[in-house]
């Protein structure tokens, strides 16, 4: 059983001991430090916060305790009922709300969930602020309002198409050179939110799909997150030759990755650099993404002539470096696409806009698009931790055994190489360490990343 506080929210598996889970009293003490902080912050007096969950099995439960908590605090609750991130964060913005609330784990395991805690702006609390959450939490700052100020509840159902409207109305997204091209897709949505807001895009954009994992019960067909070894279904279904294009999203849909005609990856890594082409092939800009992520983006991004950053790992980290560089695109290497005209934050139906209007301007196919970008390679592993596992004193060994490459150490330790690079750096949401490795092939990055892995294990022992 766990709980984990982080810069990713308030994470755990349900039930079990309360400070050990994500459980009904753990979920009323955040979600009233939550209150709290937003009520302390002053930045909006709306007197009004959003609600959105995803499918998870838990989550009619979190949902019913979070929306009760913030009423006992005074706040109106607007509960937009199934809803993906993305459309979580716009209706903060849309619906003039103090803040929002996300009840989703992402792409963890169907025994987990977790509150992802937003400001007026529809976007995450800085860490800062994440960390001021948890001072009241722990020291059980906060009072609730008496009878005469109790919050009132309200369901909005209008959201999803909202978000819709608000994707077709992005200048580079060509709904027109889509609905021409006449693609046929299948889209894998792992039995969540997906399954309910995505086919109502797809039929906005005369798009003919067939949907895997549809149904949005919680019930998670297999693993969620969307990386090859996870996506056999879909990846079989993509071989019988039927469709242009595979879409593949997570249970909050703010990761997305594309599966090519013939069955093959387009790469999770690639979902930034393709998108981030298309935008900059059009508007000329800087791009960010965060340290984990391909040397593809920067090689795209020189080329046309802008300028590359890299940010720590976590959305709030990404999009504080775009708005300081003022990048015109930016996102995740793990298949998030942030494109600040639409807001600041992952969503996987930007993405899917953006991305098939390159595909239609271009008039080529999915494995066409691929191989006209440069060719790296990453390969992703983990080291399981135990509760008493030093991992700041690994990391300081690693940094030290390789001091003379460049290394960086905003966000854990990158190693970079001539040839290719390591990063090694603390889950936020689950108790082990994560290694990305990348170079020209998936091997070397393999063997590469291990090598680096055998120091810790080194280290452990």
């Amino acid at each position: 059983m766990t709980l984990i506080k982080s810069i990713s929210g308030i994470r755990g598996t349900i039930g079990g001991r309360p400070g050990d889970t994500l459980n009904p009293l753990d979920i009323v003490k955040f979600t009233t430090a939550y209150a709290t902080f937003i009520r302390r912050s002053g930045k909006s007096n709306h007197g009004r916060i959003v609600v959105g969950r995803d499918a998870r099995i838990s989550g009619e439960m979190v949902k019913n305790i979070v929306c009760g908590t913030l009423m006992g605090m005074g706040y109106d609750v607007i509960n937009i009922g199934l809803a993906t991130t993305p459309t979580t964060e716009l209706a903060v913005t849309m619906n003039e709300a103090d803040g929002g609330i996300i009840i989703t784990a992402s792409h963890n395991p169907r025994q987990w969930n977790a509150l992802k805690l937003l400001n007026n702006q529809g976007e995450f609390l800085t860490a800062a602020d994440g960390a001021e959450v948890l001072r009241i939490a722990e020291a059980e700052d906060f009072e609730y309002a008496d009878v005469d100020k109790l919050g009132k509840y309200t369901e909005d159902n209008t959201m999803d198409s909202r978000h819709i409207e608000s994707v077709l109305a992005l200048s580079l997204v060509d709904a027109e050179a889509i609905a021409k091209r006449s693609f046929r897709v299948c889209v894998d949505s792992i039995n969540s939110v997906g399954g309910v807001i995505l086919p109502k895009l797809l039929d906005r954009l005369g798009v003919t799909y067939t949907f895997l994992n549809a149904e949005p019960n919680g019930d998670f067909a297999h693993n969620p997150e969307p990386l090859e070894k996870n996506l056999q279904g879909i990846m079989d279904e993509m071989r019988t030759g039927k469709y242009d294009l595979g879409i593949v999203v997570d249970p909050d849909v703010d990761r997305l990755a594309f599966i090519c005609e013939d069955g093959m990856m387009f790469g999770e890594e690639y979902t930034l650099v393709s998108v981030a082409d298309y935008v900059l092939s059009r508007t000329k800009g800087n791009t960010v993404s965060n340290l984990s992520s391909t040397r593809a983006l920067r090689d795209v991004t020189e080329k046309h002539g802008g300028q590359y950053s890299a940010a720590a790992v976590g959305e709030v980290n990404v999009t504080t470096k775009m708005k300081e560089v003022n990048a015109v695109i930016g996102g995740e290497g793990n298949g998030g696409v942030i494109y600040p005209e639409s807001h600041y934050g992952r969503d996987a139906l930007v993405g899917i806009g953006l991305f098939l209007s390159s595909l239609a301007q271009k008039g080529c196919t999915a494995s066409e698009l691929r191989a006209t970008f440069p060719q790296y390679f990453i390969a992703k592993n983990r080291i399981d931790l135990t509760p008493t596992t030093d991992v700041d004193a690994i990391l300081l060994k690693v940094k030290e055994m390789y001091k003379n490459e460049q290394v960086n150490d905003i966000d854990g330790v990158k190693i970079d190489f001539a040839d290719g690079w390591v990063h090694l750096r603390k889950s936020n949401t689950e108790p082990i360490i994560r290694v990305y490795s990348e170079a020209g092939t998936m091997e070397a990055a393999d063997e590469l990343g291990k090598k680096i892995m055998q120091v810790v294990y080194d280290s452990i022992s």
